[in-house]
């Protein structure tokens, strides 16, 4: 099973990129994670900022692999406890299913792309800042790994 996070945005601080790898490092080789960087549009003092989505959510539909599950993170999603998406998880494992997660940019992501994921999720009704996303997710992946294989981590 592989999955992938495709996330928005490229030239991420230091503390992001080494915060996703620590995780992904202590996941090991048992579950393949990978993170993929999507270019984002400039925006400048009047962009049009339904144009700019509109092209960076074909960027992002163009990268997403195929036949994976499609999860769209979004605040208006469904909330996932860790445990829930641990359940899910083994679940995919066990029909062979890869998994794409989207991260979409400062706007979020079009209603196009919402509605074309199979799912939505949300790690709160707060906004977060999207590289802390990408953490935030790394870390419930491990956290999610954790509690499948009876790692103390999750305690």
């Amino acid at each position: 099973m592989r999955i992938y996070i495709l996330a928005l945005g490229d030239r991420m601080p230091d503390w992001v990129t080494q915060g996703c790898a620590e995780y992904f490092k202590r996941i090991g080789s048992e579950l393949s994670v990978e993170l993929i960087e999507v270019s984002p549009e400039k925006r400048g003092k009047g962009a049009d900022i339904p144009r700019l989505m509109d092209k960076e959510a074909k960027r992002l539909a163009a990268q997403i692999p195929a036949n994976c599950i499609v999860i769209a993170l979004d605040i208006q999603g469904k909330s996932w406890s860790s445990e829930d998406l641990a359940m899910r998880l083994e679940q995919w494992q066990q029909d062979g299913r890869n998994v794409c997660f989207l991260i979409g940019g400062p706007e979020g992501m079009t209603k196009e792309m919402l509605a074309a994921a199979d799912m939505r999720v949300s790690f709160s009704a707060m906004t977060f800042p999207h590289p802390l996303v990408r953490i935030l997710l790394a870390e419930q992946l491990y956290r999610a790994y954790s509690i499948l294989n009876n790692h103390p981590y999750h305690k």
